[in-house]
């Protein structure tokens, strides 16, 4: 079993993992792509903060090219570079996604039923989110624009990570108790906080309040929502490790929340103690926000199939051998003594 998960184990503990090694069916390489594409998301929302951060979201004046060119070899330099690579990476997330779309279609009778649906959902969030992006362009960064392109990008990447965590084999047992709810709550919590910072970041109100006493309520926003949002994750947490006979992979997703709120802390009183002047610092205190919530979207929707384990593993998309124990076919032995 061990052999079958090597990313969240070792084949010396026996442990079960979230990432399953290379298989050829049509769920595997759906399943693998689907990652591909979130990860690809992260990385265009870390190439998009860093975009902000250097004050280059209008390096390219025009949309969707640049200067009129699919590669602006004469105008380029560092901010046209970020601006470009930024839509660069988008369009091939969007191939990416029509991909999954058709390979959905293709193999609609050996997939989930629910998978096709799900592949479109997230093509419709796509095609939203690079129309936001022509709008930041044209509507010349207006902050409600640049909020609601962040929080579809997180839309988006949470879609992904939902599609890839459904499609995993899981063994469950059934002991999550409230920790869906929970996962769920801590999500939508640090999910806001998220959407509250990017609103701080377009409207530059951390600079405008330190240097001139203005915006200083949205900066404040900011700040005061580090209070539910850590209390969040922190009782997503303890409870996860008072839960007995929790998954490894639940536990193992519980503790990086953790982690990740811990660095998350850190890199947000650096960021504001040297007065958002260390751009990689602020790109990484973004980028890192992300990952805290794709990391308790994975947690809840792990937690979610624990919770429903007596569905079919073919409904969730997972492999039949990996069923809970208490969900295989009982002996001839075993049925009868139940009968008697």
């Amino acid at each position: 079993m061990a052999a079958n998960f090597p990313f969240f184990s070792s084949q010396a503990t026996g442990r079960e993992s979230l990432w399953p090694a290379a298989a050829s069916t049509p769920v595997d390489r759906i399943r693998r792509l689907v990652w591909k594409i979130a990860f690809a998301t992260l990385a265009l929302m870390a190439v998009g903060s860093a975009t902000r951060v250097m004050n280059a979201g209008l390096a390219c004046p025009d949309w969707p090219l640049c200067y009129g060119q699919l590669v602006p070899q004469q105008q380029m330099n560092l901010q046209v570079f970020l601006e470009w690579f930024h839509r660069l990476d988008a369009a091939l997330i969007g191939l990416s996604t029509l991909w999954l779309v058709g390979l959905c279609a293709w193999y609609r009778r050996q997939v989930p039923g629910w998978l096709p649906w799900a592949a479109v959902g997230a093509l419709l969030l796509i095609g939203l989110q690079g129309a936001l992006g022509g709008l930041t362009v044209t509507q010349l960064l207006r902050f409600d624009i640049v909020t609601a392109h962040l929080g579809t990008a997180l839309l988006f990447f949470s879609a992904m990570l939902v599609i890839a965590t459904c499609l995993l084999p899981y063994r469950s047992t059934g002991t999550v108790g409230r920790l869906p709810w929970l996962g769920l709550g801590a999500t939508a919590i640090v999910y806001v906080q998220c959407l509250l910072g990017g609103l701080v970041g377009s409207r530059w109100a951390a600079h405008q309040c330190l240097g001139l006493r203005e915006l200083c309520q949205v900066m404040n926003s900011h700040l005061l929502g580090i209070l539910p949002a850590t209390a969040a994750v922190v009782t997503l947490t303890w409870t996860v490790w008072r839960t007995p006979a929790l998954t490894y992979p639940l536990r193992r997703l519980g503790s990086l929340a953790s982690m990740l709120l811990v660095f998350q802390l850190v890199l947000g009183i650096a960021t504001f103690r040297l007065r958002l002047q260390v751009e990689p610092l602020t790109v990484a205190h973004h980028t890192l926000g992300a990952a805290l919530v794709g990391t308790l979207v994975c947690f809840t929707a792990l937690a979610w199939r624990d919770s429903h384990s007596n569905l079919s593993p073919h409904h969730l998309g997972a492999d039949p051998s990996d069923r809970p124990a208490a969900a295989v076919t009982a002996t001839p032995e075993v049925a009868g003594a139940a009968e008697v």
